[in-house]
């Protein structure tokens, strides 16, 4: 129990220091070795926990994720609450977590540029990324229409209207530096109150 704990503990080592050469490199031009230097041990210990870059970078975006997921899912299952301010208070999150981790979502964004000049489509990639998150989102749309709280509308339509937000939230975070977060929080308020009932 205690390696496996010392294991995960030396992988997120690994992927903080992978970061640092993702961002000075961008995804492309980071390589292996370079990942193993930063962390100071060699490519044939880094083999022992990651396969290649890809993998460094596929984990370090599943970890953010989880993490978000389970964030949200709490706020989901607060039956104390009504939808519009689980809404509300997801879309805070959202921002808070993109705000925490702008270094990992800058070279998301990096990579997400790289594979749009190549023949792979990038919508596809984030959207299977962000599959749980957009069906909480609906979820809760479909829960506030049902309770009468959210006005009734297409609910698609609806999503796309506070998912085009939080697209809006992480670009203004990540490539315009937004360090003051309070105008962002004063659109959660004014978005959600938009589709308040």
């Amino acid at each position: 129990m205690a390696a496996a704990v010392e294991h995960e503990k030396r992988r997120k080592k690994i992927l903080e220091k992978a970061l640092i050469v993702f961002m000075e490199d961008g995804f492309e031009n980071a390589t292996f070795q370079k990942i193993a230097d930063q962390c100071g041990i060699t490519r044939t210990i880094l083999y022992l926990y990651f396969k290649n870059k890809r993998e460094i970078f596929t984990y370090s975006i599943k970890q953010f994720l989880l993490a978000l997921e389970e964030k949200i899912n709490s706020i989901r299952n607060d039956k104390s609450i009504k939808s519009t301010e689980k809404i509300n208070k997801i879309l805070l999150a959202i921002i808070k977590s993109a705000e925490k981790n702008r270094q990992l979502l800058y070279v998301v964004l990096d990579y997400l540029l790289h594979l749009s000049k190549s023949e792979v489509d990038p919508e596809t990639r984030v959207r299977r990324r962000t599959i749980k998150l957009r069906h909480i989102l609906s979820s809760i749309i479909i829960e506030g229409m049902k309770a009468g709280e959210i006005k009734k509308n297409d609910v698609k339509t609806t999503h796309d209207y506070l998912y085009s937000f939080i697209e809006s939230a992480i670009f203004k975070i990540i490539v315009l530096k937004r360090e003051n977060l309070d105008e962002l929080n004063e659109t959660v308020a004014f978005a959600v109150k938009q589709i308040t009932v």
